[in-house]
């Protein structure tokens, strides 16, 4: 019955074609009881896959399958297309030590028209984050699922929990469409950012929920046509657009949806950070539309003078140049007086900030707003007041 059901399910995801090949893990030793490392099993069925002329797809069937060490599934694959279905669960090891700082836990490299579609990914976090906090030395962590210089990419009803760091990783890849996605780690595990976004042109983010200890989505340098869509964030640390300006010369940020978005309890709602730093980045052409706020602590923020502990950037200014940022239609709840703050860099000033129908409330009072070096305007009813100045 689960094979007859994964069939159906298998022709129904991947694009029509007239052949397609399959490849059942397990018929490569892969162990659906998770007691024996199924890493192998699993290197074997990609190679099979990948290497098959025909559209072809690997089979996960129902089971718990453990995946001791880091698995790199690389292209290019002379198949046309590789679909990967997996309806079990895959865990990671008990010991975080064996995966040490390996960049990520399951990854796919350089495979163009790849689909990725179901599955649980269990990377067993929590004894990681325990270490981080005990302040002895232990391993950064590794990311749960990359894709890495993927083109054509769909992604749907992945669920990731407990990553050790980054729960999904999006680098370098085009055409890429994630759907129903559904992450989890505790509000307070470090660095655990949801689904993160960089170097990477037209990708499109829907449906998806995400509870976790660092941003829901994180938007990194490099990024273009980014549509986002459709989510619930919380816990977590809210959608960032940055941190940006780590490097020196970087790539900018631009044309970007947040649309339909919901935020509760969050650290952050919509957001956009940059160290203090010299830098040759930007972000322009951003948009936040119809955002609902629950007790978020900063529902609508720009910070362009992150600097931590002033570890690297004591009286330094950021200057990645931020403009045509519009906020519409954006309501709700902050945890804190001030709903809505911009802290804009003396050097390189907040530009066209664009503000509509704003109604942001700190439990039943009137909430604040704070502007530093911000220019822009305000239209329509936009509570807390505008603080921006409206020299554009």
């Amino acid at each position: 019955m689960h094979d007859i059901f994964g069939l159906l399910i298998t022709f129904f995801f991947l694009p029509p074609s007239f052949s397609y090949t399959f490849h059942n893990v397990r018929d490569f030793g892969a162990d659906p009881t998770g007691t024996n490392d199924s890493s192998q099993s699993f290197l074997a069925a990609w190679s099979a896959a990948c290497n098959d002329g025909d559209p072809t797809s690997i089979w996960v069937l129902p089971g718990t399958y453990l995946i001791q060490q880091p698995v790199k599934f690389s292209g290019p694959c002379r198949s046309p297309q590789v679909g990967v279905k997996i309806m079990g669960n895959l865990t990671g090891p008990s010991d975080y030590r064996a995966l040490g700082d390996a960049p990520a836990w399951v990854s796919f490299h350089e495979v163009d028209n790849l689909y990725v579609n179901g599955g649980t990914f269990d990377a067993r976090g929590p004894a990681l984050w325990a270490c981080k906090d005990s302040g002895t030395a232990c391993p950064d962590g590794t990311t749960t699922v990359s894709f890495t210089n993927c083109n054509h990419l769909r992604i749907k009803d992945l669920v990731s929990i407990d990553s050790q760091k980054f729960h999904v990783s999006i680098n370098r890849c085009q055409n890429v469409r994630v759907i129903g996605v559904r992450i989890s780690a505790d509000g307070n595990s470090p660095n655990t950012d949801g689904i993160h976004v960089q170097l990477s042109t037209n990708v499109v983010i829907l449906h998806s929920a995400i509870s976790t200890g660092d941003d829901c989505i994180s938007i990194g340098p490099g990024t273009r046509n980014l549509k986002i869509e459709h989510i619930r964030c919380g816990p977590g640390h809210g959608i960032s657009i940055g941190s940006l300006a780590k490097d020196s010369q970087e790539p900018g940020v631009e044309n970007i949806l947040v649309k339909n978005v919901l935020f509760v309890n969050t650290q952050n709602g919509v957001r956009i950070k940059s160290w203090a730093r010299p830098s040759s980045g930007f972000v322009r052409g951003i948009r936040f539309v119809n955002a609902g706020m629950l007790y978020a602590h900063n529902p609508i923020i720009i910070d362009q003078n992150y600097c931590p502990q002033d570890a690297t950037c004591p009286d330094q200014g950021s200057s990645v140049r931020i403009s045509d940022v519009v906020y519409k239609n954006i309501w709700g709840v902050s945890a804190t007086p001030t709903a809505v703050r911009f802290n804009c860099s003396s050097e390189v000033p907040c530009s066209r900030i664009r503000m509509k129908n704003i109604l942001l409330l700190y439990m039943d009072e009137v909430a604040m707003s704070a502007c530093a070096n911000a220019i822009g305007e305000a239209y329509g009813a936009v509570q807390p007041s505008s603080c921006l100045d409206g020299a554009l």
